[in-house]
């Protein structure tokens, strides 16, 4: 479903835990880190896709969360050709989004990278609100940065330290946290951020994918 300039209706889910760290997931089969995010169906309102989507991609049931603020209006970026199929060059331009930014009331235990049999997520970890954008897909950075920027008044006002913790105190937060992941064994060659939790891919006959744009 695309609208008359070629952008689809998309939805972005930025998940703050209890000290505003944001949930933070790197893209199965990939070296790329990213919030959850995907396209709203027809009939589908962004409210609706979003909730739908948080239950894909991490697990999460409506009550497992609190709505804090969204973006007002659409964020748009646009998709290099590359990395578009063939039969939908000159059609489909981007992503047009509305970003979320949610609350987690309930337990980590509760996040859930497959719930269902197509994954986007073979690793997550709880970072720091202002997400490194390098390790985002260069074409979405921009929509990071509004994003982010436009949704930080609204975060609760019990931790403002986050943009400005030093080593040592992000160093001891992320042990703490390492310490009570459920994580499983990470396989030879994959090196993950301190604090990552990997869920391996139960499905072993997935070719390697590109860059996807839910």
């Amino acid at each position: 479903m695309l609208d008359r300039e070629g952008f689809r209706p998309n939805v972005g889910i930025i998940l703050l835990n209890q000290r505003n760290q944001v949930f933070w997931g790197k893209r199965i089969r990939s070296h790329s880190w990213q919030f959850p995010q995907g396209g709203i169906d027809r009939g589908e309102t962004p409210e609706q896709a979003m909730y739908r989507e948080l239950h894909e991609e991490v697990g999460l049931q409506p009550e497992h969360v609190c709505i804090v603020a969204r973006t007002r209006d659409w964020l748009r970026y646009e998709v290099p050709d590359r990395f578009i199929r063939r039969d939908a060059r000159g059609h489909y331009k981007g992503q047009k989004q509305i970003w979320y930014l949610l609350r987690l009331v309930a337990q980590d235990w509760h996040l859930n990278l497959r719930a269902t049999s197509h994954p986007e997520f073979d690793a997550w970890r709880w970072h720091d609100y202002w997400v490194p954008l390098d390790v985002v897909v260069e074409f979405k950075r921009g929509v990071y940065e509004m994003a982010l920027t436009e949704l930080a008044r609204y975060l609760p006002k019990n931790d403002n330290r986050n943009r400005y913790l030093r080593g040592g105190v992000r160093h001891r937060t992320i042990e703490e946290m390492s310490a009570s992941m459920p994580c499983t064994g990470v396989p030879a060659g994959l090196e993950l951020p301190p604090g990552a939790c990997f869920d391996p891919d139960p499905q072993t006959d997935m070719r390697p994918q590109g860059v996807t744009h839910k």
